[in-house]
């Protein structure tokens, strides 16, 4: 779907971000591999926020992955600023990866449980100096716990174990904004936490970004949750992007099948004539996908165009590109 085609936004900004052609690939034996995520393109304004929407076993949470390299993608480019991270040696990638800061999916266990909340913050700048005292140093980390909503004076000596979901996820965007990253990777950063909680991190999150000065890629399945958080949404099936469309249009614009299915699936959404049997079917095995569009297996539009020859990504709207042979609407 997104192979040969791109979904750049058009602005006078240069991208903080862009990803060209990203293939990630996994072997499992007797000549086989998981196609993860099959040439994703993107680009990442500064400011902006895009989600990535998609199933479970999609690939949104390799295709974050791969941009962080980590692992390296099989192939593709991945550029921050005007540097290629694709490519770099160790040392050099560990350097330039300090600009892009990642939120993990389980704020408890991507903790270190035996270190303080004090250690946890502070270790991004144990790992590449502090130019500073030791006294400067400490303000800056109860400044940062302040501004993620912890009460320093509470939190300071304790450890993961002592604090609730939420709280642990709170430390995790502190540690993250130490390092004064232009990019913030939020891999499902609020699915572990309960209902009443998300809203909070959520929140947060919003005024992080406009106070850092961020841009912030965010992926998740909720839809709900996506569309509000979104500048703009990436769908992504079976490592392919489908749809890529300004947040704000998703419910009078979405085009393939395959986001109208998603956005069926918010509860109170009302009858979609073209996504009722799509949610019904089983994904496929990204083990061996379906030959041209991957979605055209649940597809209820499906010809055999679709299964002849993979749709390329292109502008149905000023925005909004589609790779779909029969766009809705």
């Amino acid at each position: 779907m997104a192979g040969s085609g791109t979904a750049h936004m058009r602005s006078t900004d240069s991208p903080v971000l862009t990803v060209d052609d990203l293939v990630v690939e996994f072997p499992v034996g007797r000549k086989q591999k998981v196609h993860a995520v099959s040439g994703l393109n993107l680009d990442l304004l500064p400011g902006e926020t895009l989600g990535i929407l998609g199933e479970s076993g999609c690939g949104k949470s390799t295709a974050g992955r791969a941009v962080m390299q980590l692992p390296s993608p099989t192939s593709g480019r991945v550029h921050l600023g005007e540097r290629e991270l694709t490519g770099l040696k160790t040392r050099d990638l560990r350097k330039a990866r300090a600009r892009m800061q990642m939120i993990m999916q389980d704020p408890t266990s991507s903790l270190n449980p035996r270190r303080k909340v004090k250690d946890l913050v502070a270790e991004g700048l144990a790992i590449w100096g502090f130019d500073g005292t030791a006294e400067e140093k400490e303000a800056r980390i109860r400044e940062t716990l302040t501004a993620v909503g912890l009460d320093p004076t509470v939190v300071w000596d304790r450890r993961p174990h002592e604090l609730s979901g939420g709280q642990c996820q709170r430390v995790c965007i502190a540690r993250a904004l130490m390092m004064n990253p232009k990019v913030l990777i939020c891999d499902e950063p609020v699915s572990a936490l309960d209902v009443s909680v998300q809203a909070q991190i959520l929140n947060l999150l919003e005024r992080t970004k406009e106070q850092y000065d961020l841009s912030m890629i965010f992926i998740a399945h909720d839809v709900s949750v996506v569309k509000n958080i979104s500048d703009r949404v990436m769908v992504l099936y079976l490592g392919k992007t489908c749809e890529v469309i300004p947040s704000g249009d998703m419910e009078t614009r979405a085009a393939h099948p395959y986001t109208r299915m998603l956005l069926a699936s918010i509860p109170g959404a009302g009858d979609r004539e073209v996504a009722s049997s799509a949610a019904a079917v089983e994904l496929p095995s990204p083990l061996n996908p379906p030959s041209g569009c991957r979605f055209r297996t649940r597809c209820p539009l499906a010809t055999e165009r679709c299964a002849a020859e993979e749709p390329e990504l292109r502008e149905l709207h000023p925005g909004q590109f589609v790779a779909c042979h029969h766009p809705v609407g």
